[in-house]
């Protein structure tokens, strides 16, 4: 079928990654002499596919697309009057809201309430916890992929926590629950911001990898978040993960099988420490999560349903624009 001209923001790179490098599809990224604020198109540091352009921000008016797909409220409620002609903001559009509700977890009314709209939640979560309104909503559970020839090693008698600018996020990203648990484990903290809590900094992307499958397990000590991709990336590596039972992590962990979760972070300690001291036992705990993201979180899913979802906004698809079975 013909590819769709979409239009997006450079939001989260990796994201943006992720949904580019397996569909059939153009997207289309605004830049700006600054390249900020969503406007940074193409990262000049990775290898992006060859599907993701960019196009200056004063020619956007000119340009033709097949949908425009929203990422932040900024873009939505002031940019898109600025940036797109009258007939463009006509076009099929798709709100996509990576986090959970932050003013309230239950009553938060979303800011998108448009029956002609769609707005596709990253979890069943996120979906369960926002007031959506009249807005048709649908999940797309993430989708990520890690290069060949990545094992699991697990030799480091530590554990890794991949988090950026966790000391400004502060307790929502748990940056209390790292410090305390960090006096009776060893822990690395990588990420934007690292060395501000004594960690080892960012490391680039295309690294990340064989440098994470030393470690003997990876730690999310966040709170109140969607479900992140480091942990994701982290399961399909093999490597098993500790973690808050909060959000969508207790879908994702089953104790025993490819991690453990609890509330209880004393309990957590005890977990670390077992598998510090029985690397069998958080081998066989990162194969368990390595099977359950494959099936999952894999990325051939991930592209399917996020096509099934653009030819239905845009009305390409057998399934009329918006057709009842959208809402989930």
């Amino acid at each position: 079928m013909t590819p769709l001209r979409i239009f997006t923001w450079h939001i989260h790179g990796s994201y943006m990654y992720y949904l580019a490098c397996r569909s059939p599809h153009h997207f289309y990224l605004p830049v700006t002499p600054d390249r900020t604020g969503g406007y940074g198109g193409r990262p000049g540091n990775a290898e992006w596919p060859d599907n993701v352009y960019e196009v200056p921000v004063e020619e956007v008016r000119r340009a033709q697309f097949d949908c425009i797909l929203f990422q932040s409220r900024q873009h939505y409620e002031v940019d898109q009057y600025q940036i797109f002609s009258d007939s463009q903001r006509q076009l099929p559009r798709i709100y996509l809201e990576h986090d959970p509700p932050r003013e309230h977890p239950t009553d938060t009314c979303h800011w998108v309430d448009d029956p002609n709209m769609l707005l596709v939640h990253v979890t069943h979560f996120n979906n369960l916890m926002w007031d959506s309104g009249r807005t048709p909503t649908r999940v797309i559970d993430h989708g990520v992929v890690v290069p060949e020839g990545i094992h699991y090693t697990g030799e480091l008698e530590r554990g890794l926590v991949v988090i950026n600018n966790l000391r400004s996020r502060g307790r929502r990203l748990g940056v209390d629950i790292f410090t305390q648990v960090r006096e009776h484990v060893p822990l690395d903290l990588t990420g934007m911001g690292a060395t501000e809590l004594g960690g080892l900094g960012e490391i680039p992307h295309r690294q990340l990898p064989a440098f994470e499958t030393r470690y003997r397990f990876f730690f999310n000590p966040i709170r109140y978040t969607s479900l992140g991709l480091a942990v994701i990336e982290a399961m399909l590596m093999g490597l098993p993960i500790i973690g808050m039972a909060t959000t969508e992590m207790v879908t994702t962990i089953e104790n025993g099988v490819s991690g453990y979760v609890d509330t209880n972070v004393d309990r957590l300690i005890e977990v670390m420490q077992e598998l510090l001291a029985n690397p069998a036992e958080a081998r066989r705990l990162g194969q368990g999560a390595q099977r359950y993201a494959r099936e999952r979180f894999n990325i051939e899913r991930f592209s399917r349903d996020w096509d099934k979802t653009f030819r239905l906004i845009t009305g390409k698809s057998p399934a009329s624009r918006l057709a009842q079975g959208v809402r989930v």
